[in-house]
């Protein structure tokens, strides 16, 4: 047999994926060129590693042995990349981060010192919804993911961050007074949500439920920024991360409403997959998020702390 490491990489992302278009994507190849290595490899045995069933690819059994074992090559392959740059004292590798989509507002702080001080580290940071976020973490597909509600679905090891604060929004011609005691005026409010499986609906839906509210859904929609535009365009209210509207709120273009109850309060958590074994990269960065995220946390976030 004469297969590739080449070879080898695009299979375990096919195998991964179940997708050449997906595999190709995040190989940065184009679908043809996927399609002809996977036909080479494959042409070096004589049992099938796919099947395609209704337009639909899938991993034979077979597959997924070969797949296991290419991924168990390419992690040798890495180590070895590692141990030789390690020798010339420098740390490189690639790190995998998936992060909720407010967790974009905080994780390119905590990433930037430590990639000036390894400029050799490759990250690869996937933003998107809490509930890929957590499939993300269950396939081994990333070293961490960033949080600010726990998964309740796998055993995880975390490092604990930062207070995330959660406040209600309207927009600055919003007639409500600044303060309001009675939880009831949510019934009464036009309300945006977040999309299912977004974290900071996780979080309105607990406090509504909390609370016994029941409340009037305007408008769902997929991303916190575009909430914050409906909010600003006097569409309605909603409950958001104060991380993520600093600008609006100096600017008066966004009112905090104080609620009784409010803000929620939850935390900023950097998680991995309990008893995950770290590349020297991942470990690296363990290291560096717990010896600095003191100093990093208050040089830009310490102005959250004058909003409670």
């Amino acid at each position: 047999m004469k297969y590739t490491l080449h070879q080898l990489q695009v299979f375990l992302h096919v195998a991964q994926y179940q997708s050449i278009t997906k595999a190709s994507e995040e190989l940065h190849l184009t679908q043809p060129a996927v399609s002809i290595q996977l036909k080479n490899f494959q042409d070096q045995f004589s049992i099938p590693l796919t099947e395609v069933v209704g337009r639909k690819l899938f991993v034979t059994e077979f597959g997924q042995e070969i797949a296991a074992a290419a991924e168990r090559i390419l992690q040798e392959v890495q180590a070895i990349e590692h141990k030789t740059t390690a020798y010339h004292g420098k740390l490189s590798g690639r790190l995998k981060i998936s992060v909720v989509s407010t967790g974009k507002y905080v994780i390119p702080y905590i990433l930037s010192e430590f990639l000036q001080k390894n400029p050799d580290i490759e990250v690869v940071l996937d933003v998107t919804n809490k509930a890929r976020v957590i499939e993300s973490l269950e396939k081994n597909e990333v070293d961490f993911s960033l949080v600010s509600i726990l998964p309740d679905t796998i055993q995880v090891e975390k490092i604990e961050l930062m207070p995330n604060q959660l406040y209600l929004v309207g927009g600055k011609q919003t007639p409500l007074k600044k303060t309001i005691t009675d939880k009831k005026i949510f019934e009464r409010l036009p309300l945006i949500f977040r999309e299912q499986g977004s974290g900071t609906r996780q979080t309105m839906e607990r406090f509504f439920n909390k609370y016994n509210i029941r409340v009037r859904k305007k408008m769902e929609l997929t991303s916190n920024e575009a909430v914050k535009q409906a909010v600003l365009a006097g569409l309605g209210y909603s409950i958001m991360p104060l991380i993520g509207i600093r600008s609006e709120v100096i600017h008066g273009e966004l009112q905090l409403i104080s609620v009784k109850g409010l803000p929620i309060q939850s935390t900023w958590q950097l998680i991995w997959v309990k008893g995950k074994k770290f590349s020297p990269v991942a470990k690296a960065f363990a290291e560096y998020v717990v010896s600095q995220k003191k100093h990093v946390l208050t040089n830009h976030f310490g102005w959250t702390s004058d909003y409670l």
